[in-house]
């Protein structure tokens, strides 16, 4: 009889954690991009008003459940990438990719600034059909700005399983303030989009 109600209460608190991201999910929304590094691609994100949360993660390989030390191979085909949690009602999916493209060099291919490799691919992983033709409407509309004097080669795929990155990889640039800095000046990165975008 102990048990039938133990497993009857661990039943509701299940029931009640489901219905918990249900309703979390009826008002969120959820964005992926790969942008090289994670580490920095959470900070843009994240100083947005409407942005809840930004969790570095990896997706579009073929492993399940990798870890960094086999997505940094690049053998397992994953993308370094940031899960975006966001308010549609106060920022909207295009103001996301606003901030995505003037955070990366969207003219590498399989590279960002000092980072080599697929796994530092960008790309955008697109929920559902209105993301992906705001996405590719968003990659045509830079590509004919005359922004960038090579073409975009940022791909657009629908997302597939996230899986969160290790506990150490999320928000370095608050938890290793001066080291974050360090690394995004000299990988090149921070000088690239000052120059890029130093006129807006």
């Amino acid at each position: 009889m102990k048990t039938v109600k133990v497993l009857l209460l661990l039943l509701f608190v299940s029931c009640t954690a489901i219905e918990s991201v249900e309703i979390v999910d009826g008002k969120y929304q959820n964005a992926y991009y790969a942008g090289g590094c994670f580490w920095c691609m959470e900070p843009p994100f994240e100083a947005l008003e409407g942005v809840v949360e930004a969790t570095s993660g990896y997706m579009g390989g073929s492993v399940e459940n990798p870890t960094y030390e086999e997505v940094t191979t690049g053998e397992t085909g994953h993308a370094e990438v940031v899960e975006i949690l966001f308010d549609p009602e106060v920022v909207t999916y295009e103001e996301l990719l606003e901030v995505f493209w003037r955070n990366i060099d969207p003219t590498a291919l399989n590279y960002q600034f000092a980072d080599v490799g697929s796994q530092y691919r960008t790309e955008i992983f697109t929920v559902g059909e209105e993301q992906k033709s705001l996405a590719e409407k968003s990659k045509v509309e830079l590509d004919e700005s005359g922004k960038f004097n090579k073409p975009i080669v940022t791909a657009i795929s629908v997302a597939p399983e996230f899986y969160i990155a290790e506990d150490y990889h999320q928000d370095v640039y608050k938890k290793q303030s001066m080291r974050y800095k360090m690394y995004a000046q000299a990988s090149g990165r921070k000088g690239f989009l000052e120059k890029t975008w130093q006129e807006d």
